[in-house]
């Protein structure tokens, strides 16, 4: 079976299809309702909207249910290091990179030069693990 790492990067991928559904599917509700309107100025928030519904989804999930669609997909879960649920702050915090991908690249650099899959992983104290034992 392929690396928790790699494994991670394809949920990443697939949670971006999912929010780009979800963003899509509220575009289209929304057109019907501004459809005489001009349609430009509606789409000028959505670069602002984008990273806050991905922010809230990663948060809601991992908080929730330990994973996020493509987590659970991939058969990957977010953990305390003693092995409970995370918190809701452990989180926002761990998710905070992933409003913009840029600074998750950033994340992830840092937390290879300090020997962690993450930075923001090691400041929450939080593990991404195989969910199949």
């Amino acid at each position: 079976m392929a690396s928790v790492f790699s494994r991670r990067i394809v949920a990443y991928i697939i949670d971006f299809f999912v929010i780009s559904a979800v963003m899509w599917i509220i575009s289209l509700l929304v057109s019907f309702v501004v459809a005489p309107i001009d349609l430009s100025s509606y789409y000028a928030p959505f670069p602002f909207i984008a990273p806050i519904l991905g922010f809230i989804y990663f948060v809601v999930l991992e908080k929730a249910k330990g994973a996020t669609v493509g987590k659970a997909l991939m058969y990957l879960e977010v953990r305390s290091l003693n092995g409970s649920n995370i918190s809701l702050a452990q989180a926002i915090v761990r998710n905070l990179t992933k409003i913009y991908w840029i600074p998750i690249i950033f994340d992830w650099l840092i937390g290879r030069i300090m020997n962690s899959d993450r930075l923001f992983n090691k400041i929450t104290r939080t593990v991404v693990v195989n969910a199949i034992n």
